[in-house]
């Protein structure tokens, strides 16, 4: 009993200090507040369900080491390839006809959001235009049309009349968005009177019109340049072997080779002219085409690269034309997504071949076709294409519809800058990339999941590296 007395008066005791005041427990320590992560690296998205598109996404991605086992795409600026002269579009005389049903301030609007180099744009850098009509003009023309049984060796009828009403002053109020906007220009036929066939649709240039040909080119070149439109480049004809199509004709490369040589050439040197000329402008399954003009001594030296569509054939091609002439341009002028198509197919493989597979094949731009057409793909000539969606549906004066088109250019043209060179980025699985680096010196990785599941993995740059993820049959922009 005492023994419990005494042990209890401890306890009591230990509860007190001496004074006998109560002791207070010790206090607990503060957290220490988690260090904050600052994003490193922006992100913008489309997923093939158009969940999103072109969205620039919130996550915070952070550059780091933690180890992970998922794969790498390493991102190396210490390898540089081609120049990137820029991305976009061929403005058809369709696509200015049915943008400038929009009324005045929602054309200006989309322009500006199209050639603009805002937050708000998506920054196109390189259009395509036609020489006269194309397929997805409403009717067929040149600029030296004459009654049958007539001849204009002097070219005195020679006119932009055709174009004046549309084309160029919608080019005009394009310049004077992005005054650095590099234009190439073809045409799908010449003036019926200078062909074997007399029409607009097949047909061969006949030879004693080879000079007077060469002469239309410098005369258009010179009168858009009046008109304060300057011609970056040619190429002598669309679509060579191709003559099926309204307008169009035939040029088989031995033909292109003794254009250029003897005249085009010649003629474009005579008149001082820096535009340059661009070879061949037709698909990827013939590279013996642009090969055997290259080959020709005399050729060569007035030919600046060659241009190409995938219709047929594989983007490797690009690389085979290179490897041959390694001094020489390559350019991707051309490839249409179809009526009849769907968002996740065309966004996949078009971004995988276009933009990526261009690109890693020397390409130094890559335009998708038509730019915009209306709600039944029109217009288009009698015998032209009746399928080709454009990037942009014009539905009403005041409304338009984005199409698939615009936003596989999109993840390119508002990341990548004309000036950018391309850098080295490995391949991994289904991950399909490509790597830039800007004049500003951003890093740019376009990434497309060709798989059929999401994929995580690393981005990695100097020894660090970023974990993401994209679902399947999505794109991402990324930048640094």
């Amino acid at each position: 009993m005492k023994f419990l007395v005494v042990l209890t008066l401890m306890l009591l005791m230990s509860k007190c200090s001496p004074s006998g005041d109560t002791v207070d427990p010790a206090p607990a320590p503060t957290p220490t507040p988690p260090v904050a992560v600052t994003n490193e690296m922006d992100f913008w998205l489309t997923k093939g369900n158009q969940n999103a598109v072109l969205q620039k996404q919130t996550s915070v991605l952070a550059f780091g080491t933690a180890y992970n086992t998922y794969a790498n795409i390493e991102v190396d600026d210490s390898k540089v390839f081609q120049t990137i002269d820029g991305f976009g579009y061929t403005l058809t005389g369709g696509s200015a006809q049915v943008i400038n049903q929009l009324n005045t301030q929602k054309r200006q609007e989309l322009l500006k959001e199209l050639f603009g180099t805002n937050d708000n744009s998506i920054a196109i850098s390189y259009l395509r235009i036609s020489i006269g009509a194309s397929d997805l003009n409403a009717a067929p023309f040149t600029y030296d049309d004459l009654p049958s049984g007539q001849t204009d060796m002097n070219l005195d009828n020679f006119s932009l009349a055709s174009d004046k009403t549309d084309l160029i002053p919608m080019l005009k109020e394009i310049v004077a968005i992005n005054p650095n906007i590099k234009i190439m220009a073809t045409p799908w036929s010449p003036p019926v009177w200078m062909k074997d066939n007399n029409g607009f649709v097949g047909g061969s240039l006949k030879p004693e019109y080879y000079a007077v040909y060469a002469k239309y080119f410098v005369k258009y070149i010179q009168t858009m340049k009046a008109e304060g439109i300057a011609i970056d480049a040619v190429t002598p004809q669309n679509e060579p072997l191709h003559p099926g199509n309204n307008p169009s004709m035939l040029m088989i490369a031995l033909h292109q080779a003794d254009f250029i040589k003897n005249h085009l050439g010649p003629a474009f040197k005579t008149a001082n002219l820096s535009t340059k000329i661009v070879a061949y402008d037709h698909n990827c399954n013939k590279p013996e085409y642009p090969i055997a003009v290259l080959n020709d001594p005399g050729a060569n030296p007035y030919v600046d690269g060659s241009a190409f569509h995938l219709y047929e054939g594989d983007i490797s091609a690009l690389s085979t034309v290179h490897s041959a002439f390694p001094n020489k341009n390559i350019y991707f002028t051309e490839q249409y997504t179809s009526s009849t198509g769907s968002f996740e197919g065309d966004l996949k493989w078009h971004v995988k071949n276009v933009i990526i597979g261009s690109m890693r094949n020397w390409s130094k731009t890559a335009l998708e076709w038509n730019l915009a057409n209306n709600a039944s793909f029109g217009p288009n000539t009698p015998g032209g294409c009746t399928t080709c969606k454009g990037a942009l549906t014009i539905n009403s004066s005041d409304s338009f519809t984005r199409n698939v088109g615009y936003y596989i250019i999109a993840h390119a043209s508002k990341f990548v800058p004309a000036g950018s060179v391309r850098i080295s980025s490995n391949f991994s699985g289904n991950l399909n990339n490509v790597a830039f680096k800007t004049p500003s010196g951003k890093k740019v990785l376009i990434v497309e999941n060709d798989g059929n599941t999401s994929e995580i993995f690393n981005i990695k740059y100097n020894g660090n590296w970023v974990k993401t993820s994209l679902e399947a049959g999505s794109v991402g922009t990324y930048i640094w």
